[in-house]
């Protein structure tokens, strides 16, 4: 049935990517934490099976990612549609490097390592800072990312539900683009603010965005 320019099809969608990248994110945070725990310094990095699993956790979430951002595009109005085609465009570029990392890391770096033993691999293909994919990665989330969840929140506005929306992904993308200090003054537990906005306030975004999507499958949205 089309509703405007927001199909039920498109709630379908839209609810479905909402959903799983919040249960994939709170799956994500649990792995998270009890990986922290499991180490004897906070400098070391989160060691296996918990680095594994975050790995492909995010490679899971990041087409889902672009799926919400496509969804939100369709949801908005008119007058803002500008502004979600552009917080779809740098989902886009997050979800293809974070993705591209991530993929490479599990697959091929560890058979690098396990075969040479050049001093300079770590600073190519480690998560310990400094490192070329340690950079990118924060590039995609704390840029990428927080771009994109600004962009997309003045889509969300009108009722209770959508201005808390609103605040979610303001918060979220705040929080990540503070992450980019980190690695400005080389501290990456400052960095762990920017993990505070895509990480913990994201996946409440996207679970009240399941809702928004929920009960717009049959109204046609006018972008008031």
């Amino acid at each position: 049935m089309y509703c405007g320019s927001f199909t039920k099809d498109d709630s379908i969608r839209g609810k479905t990517a909402a959903l799983s990248l919040f249960i994939l994110g709170i799956t994500y945070i649990i792995v998270l934490i009890v990986g922290l725990l499991s180490l004897n310094s906070k400098l070391e990095p989160i060691q296996d099976p918990f680095f594994s699993i975050m790995e492909i956790l995010i490679i899971v979430m990041a087409p889902l990612m672009v799926v919400l951002m496509v969804e939100v595009h369709a949801y908005s109005g008119n007058d803002v549609k500008t502004l979600s085609l552009t917080a779809l465009v740098f989902m886009c570029f997050a979800a293809c490097i974070t993705c591209s990392i991530h993929f490479l890391v599990l697959s091929i770096s560890r058979q690098i390592e396990s075969i040479t033993a050049l001093a300079w691999l770590p600073y190519i293909f480690s998560f310990k800072w400094p490192s070329v994919i340690y950079a990118l990665d924060i590039l995609a989330w704390d840029l990428f990312f927080s771009l994109s969840m600004l962009f997309a929140a003045p889509v969300f506005r009108g009722d209770r539900l959508q201005t808390t929306v609103r605040i979610c992904l303001q918060a979220s993308g705040i929080l990540s683009l503070a992450g980019l200090i980190g690695p400005i003054l080389g501290d990456m537990q400052i960095r762990m603010i920017g993990v505070v906005g895509f990480a913990g306030v994201f996946p409440v975004a996207c679970l009240l965005l399941a809702k928004v999507f929920d009960r717009s499958d049959c109204q046609e949205y006018t972008g008031s």
